[in-house]
């Protein structure tokens, strides 16, 4: 019992110290009811939980397990329920400083068969904004994904209307290379100027940030390069912000995490906005 209670007292005190300093702020609130995390990790260790990683091979066996869980809960995820927390997560989204200020982001196109949060709404808000004085954001450029090999290389190109899109061989949505005048599209890692932000799609989460995808490691992939490029100009990093549902948010164990995992500085689920890293707390 005692060595029970004492693991519960250094979870509560690795949790406050983590988070209570930002405990002012507003869209972390909205997520305080829920938070139950339990932080498994080495007996006065002071590494985050987003930072501690494991071997492949154990890593690979615990995503496996992770990943089976998440797609039961996300097949027996009620269509109605599914839909007002589309609703509500794009409202959270369309409604934040830090998504009307940017000025230049990458967004998925979601994919009902894949159970992926609708993100139709965002995409459609950022194509008809004009950047008019009426309009309530600033005129943004949108870098949608296109799937290039099954090596995990993945482009984001630039779309300025939803018909730029057309269906790839699994029916999923991508801007196709080039644009109605045969102009190849702008790739983000070609672009002369920085997104400030990255709205990301996954399997599962944590709620220290991690993030465990579907296994093909496209946006581990992109995430790095576009880090490196944002070092090698000097430019800041644009915000890794993930949606999800509430059954993908892992609350009673760390998602598995190896050197080539990418975090995410916050999370967007039904319940609110939460911020995880540094620069989310500063900017969001």
């Amino acid at each position: 019992m005692s060595g029970d209670r004492g693991g519960v007292l250094s979870k509560a005190a690795f949790f406050l110290m983590t988070h209570c300093h930002h405990h002012h702020h507003p869209t972390l609130r909205a997520f305080l009811p829920s938070i139950a995390v339990p932080v498994r990790c080495a007996a006065g260790s002071a590494t985050p939980p987003a930072a501690i990683v494991m071997s492949d091979t154990a890593a690979l066996q615990q995503k496996r397990a992770v990943r089976s869980r998440i797609r039961k809960a996300l097949k027996d995820f009620s269509p109605a329920q599914r839909a007002q927390e589309d609703v509500e997560i794009q409202n959270f989204v369309l409604n934040s400083s830090w998504f009307k200020s940017c000025k230049g982001l990458c967004a998925y196109i979601s994919c009902k068969s894949l159970r992926e949060v609708d993100t139709s709404t965002i995409i459609a808000d950022v194509l008809k904004n004009s950047g008019a004085e009426h309009d309530l954001q600033v005129m943004k450029k949108l870098y949608v994904p296109r799937v290039e090999d099954k090596n995990s290389h993945m482009r984001m190109l630039r779309i300025s209307t939803i018909e730029d899109l057309v269906a790839n061989s699994m029916n999923i949505l991508e801007p196709y290379p080039v644009d109605s005048d045969q102009n190849e599209r702008e790739d983000v890692l070609l672009a002369s100027q920085p997104v400030d932000l990255l709205l990301l799609p996954g399997l599962a989460f944590d709620r220290h940030g991690r993030r465990l995808g579907r296994g093909g490691g496209y946006y581990d992939v992109f995430l790095r390069k576009y880090e490196e490029l944002a070092n090698q100009q000097n430019w800041k990093q644009p915000l890794r912000v993930a949606l999800a549902y509430s059954v993908q948010i892992v609350e009673d164990e760390l998602i598995p995490m190896t050197e080539t995992d990418v975090p995410v500085d916050a999370l967007v689920s039904s319940n609110g906005v939460f911020p995880i890293s540094p620069a989310a707390f500063e900017r969001m």
